[in-house]
This record gives structure tokens, C-alpha cells and sequence, in this order.
């Protein structure tokens, strides 16, 4: 999340870039084709079960992304959509999260539907997402401690 700050929020606020990093422990960003378009995942990379479409007596188990920032011109947005796949699913989370957003700022990218994120969502938008992301085991919370002990 820092780094996400560094690269694009040069013109995010100071509360914006606070509530962002919120996340930093529990998320990691990644991307797939887009430099400015980041799915949001749990740092574990935790695995859920997941009945699959095709098949509803089958389950296999496939990681939550649980959002999507897209930073264009220097202004955040959260997608309607998440990429998915066959190791990712999207959280149901996301579109709670996009429905309360305020649609009057909305903008289309590809085939997907962008809402603004400013400070006047960033606390639901961040408040919401907590509660959902996993808290990150102890396991990963002793590897970072020996890290930062070099």
C-alpha cells in the first residue's frame, strides 16, 4: 500500500493516504495487466471455499480479491468488478462497498464502471473492508518481526 501511495497518490489527500494505509498489513495489491489498475488481496493469499459455476456439487478453493483501486489523472476510483479467474474469486464485499459510493462521479473504463473515491467515502469505503479482511495470522506477524529485527 505505501509503495501504491508513492507511484499514484501524489494528489490524494492526507486523509485519503492515512485510511489507505489502514490496509497495509492485512493487503497486498497486485496486478495483472494494467499499471494503474490493482486488485485488492489478503497478504496470506487466503483460500475460500467456492462452489464452482459450472458444477454446483463441485467446491474448490480460490483467494477473495476485495477490490479493485484504478487511479486515473491522479484521482482514486473502486470498481464494479473485479478480475476473476480460476484461483480468484470476487468478495461479496465489493459490491457493497461500489453501491454506497456516489454514483454522480462514475466513469467507464473498458467494461467496467468506476465510482470516485475521496474523502467523503474513504472511512465507509475502508471501515467497510475491515470488516471482512482477515486479520493476518501470527505466523505472518512473527515472519515480519524477524524481518524487521535485520
Amino acid at each position: 500500500m505505501k509503495q501504491f501511495i508513492l507511484e499514484f497518490g501524489e494528489n490524494f489527500s492526507d486523509h485519503l493516504k492515512q485510511r489507505l494505509l489502514e490496509l497495509d498489513l492485512r493487503c497486498v495489491l497486485t496486478r495483472e495487466t494494467d499499471e494503474n489498475r490493482l486488485d485488492l488481496k489478503h497478504v496470506e493469499h487466503t483460500k475460500f471455499d467456492c462452489k464452482c459455476k459450472n458444477d454446483s456439487s463441485n467446491t474448490s478453493k480460490k483467494e477473495y480479491t476485495y477490490g479493485e483501486f484504478v487511479v486515473i489523472e491522479g484521482i482514486l476510483y473502486f470498481a464494479e468488478k473485479c478480475v476473476e479467474s480460476s484461483t480468484v474469486m470476487q468478495s461479496p464485499i465489493v459490491n457493497t462497498v461500489y453501491s454506497s459510493l456516489n454514483n454522480t462521479n462514475s466513469t467507464i473504463l473498458g467494461e467496467t464502471t468506476l465510482r470516485i473515491v475521496d474523502d467523503t467515502n474513504i472511512d465507509y469505503l475502508i471501515d467497510t473492508m475491515l470488516t471482512v479482511y482477515p486479520e493476518v495470522s501470527q505466523r505472518y506477524v512473527d515472519i515480519l518481526k524477524h524481518m524487521s529485527d535485520y
